[in-house]
């Protein structure tokens, strides 16, 4: 159940946080989540944290359904591709789909096939052989292409 607060009050203790040493926003993040943030967390996520954690006791957290949507959408992408097989985001490519990139002044064409992908006459099994075909690096395929 959530404590109605006064909106002045609220007002009052979000605009305190930017006053915060690191030393007492990291205290916030360690009692809200009961663990040290990540290394490195930058200073203005830990005040959008504590700014967050206000508003959640004033107004209430996410509603049941968007956290259960959220949690799904979390473990469809963690779940790992089976070997020999395309992963869920590229299964959602349907074969004839032709994906673009420029590189360095070249403009390079692949078409999605049923069991990978055509690049310059060749067939590859992976998006990631044929960005690194292309690059000459080892490139997320995915990611070189926009997807």
């Amino acid at each position: 159940m959530t404590r109605q607060r006064k909106p002045d009050r609220i007002a009052e203790e979000l605009s305190a946080i930017p006053a915060f040493s690191r030393h007492e926003l990291l205290e916030r993040w360690e009692s809200v989540h009961g663990n040290l943030p990540p290394k490195g967390l930058s200073r203005r996520l830990l005040e959008y944290s504590a700014a967050y954690q206000i508003q959640v006791k004033a107004f209430g957290g996410m509603k049941p359904a968007t956290r259960r949507q959220l949690l799904r959408h979390i473990t469809m992408k963690a779940k790992p591709a089976r070997s020999g097989q395309l992963s869920l985001q590229l299964k959602a490519i349907s074969s004839g789909t032709r994906l673009v990139r420029e590189w360095h002044g070249v403009t390079h064409a692949v078409e999605v096939l049923e069991k990978g992908f055509l690049y310059d006459g060749e067939t590859y099994k992976s998006l990631s052989k044929v960005a690194n075909v292309i690059t000459g690096a080892r490139w997320s395929g995915p990611r070189f292409f926009g997807l």
